[in-house]
């Protein structure tokens, strides 16, 4: 894959190329870009499959120079201090990202998920996600989330998610069209991301969106009733929290 690197700080960049070089042969750096304006002309002059993109910067940040472009025929891997805000936007999109300083395994890994994303062609709709997760922030029943399986990238709104079911390392997204989707992130993550989007976590292995749920049951233990008939349990330790999220 050709790849170009931007970032403001030359030590990051020529850190990054040396990594690529020695663990990540699959990867052709083309060009060193130090801010946003070199980046757009090295991405004309190439055309490159993948870009690894600084998110603070001066003058533009990595956010803008992406709405800056017409298209996204490319791969992104974000390189990035701890954000928290940048941080959930990209797990909603699902796009990928490196925290600095740069762990080698996480950027093989990255690379290896972008390859497999660039055979696939997908891409460019994760990033498009990922911009209109910034521009929907205050209309949250329009927000959707990309979820990841083997066979595709789903990009769902959140009120079309019924339910979530956690399964080890996998959790299983029940949607309102009847589909099932199985994605390779445990409930934790999404407990996080979808916190503030009216989902309860009311057990360890169940998020649930309270607009689907109809009642609780109380005659043989504690369980949430929702509208297509399921019956969600509720921990004992989370008794608490559900009554204060439904106001009861």
């Amino acid at each position: 894959m050709k790849a170009i690197l931007i970032d403001d700080e030359l030590h990051n960049l020529t850190n990054l190329q040396v990594l690529l070089n020695t663990y990540c042969p699959q990867v052709e750096v083309c060009a060193l870009a130090q801010s946003a304006e070199q980046g757009k002309k090295a991405v004309k002059t190439y055309l490159p499959d993948l870009i690894f993109l600084d998110i603070q910067m001066p003058e533009q940040d990595g956010f803008a120079f992406l709405r800056s472009l017409d298209y996204y025929n490319f791969e992104v891997i974000f390189v990035t201090a701890y954000d928290q805000y940048a941080i959930q936007a990209m797990r909603f999109s699902a796009v990928d990202y490196l925290l600095k300083p740069i762990n080698i395994k996480e950027l093989v890994d990255a690379v290896n998920r972008a390859s497999k994303q660039n055979q696939l062609k997908n891409q460019h709709k994760q990033i498009e996600y990922l911009m209109d997760w910034f521009k929907v922030q205050s209309q949250k029943e329009e927000q959707r989330i990309a979820l990841s399986t083997v066979e595709e990238t789903r990009f769902a709104k959140v009120s079309e998610i019924i339910r979530c079911e956690s399964s080890n390392n996998y959790t299983t997204f029940f949607l309102s069209d009847n589909s099932k989707l199985l994605v390779s992130k445990p409930i934790y993550e999404y407990d996080e991301l979808l916190s503030n989007y009216g989902f309860i976590r009311c057990h360890q292995s169940h998020l649930v969106n309270k607009a689907y749920i109809k009642s609780w049951l109380k005659e043989y233990g504690d369980f949430l009733l929702l509208n297509d008939g399921m019956q969600i349990p509720i921990s004992r330790g989370k008794k608490q929290m559900v009554k204060e999220a439904l106001r009861m």
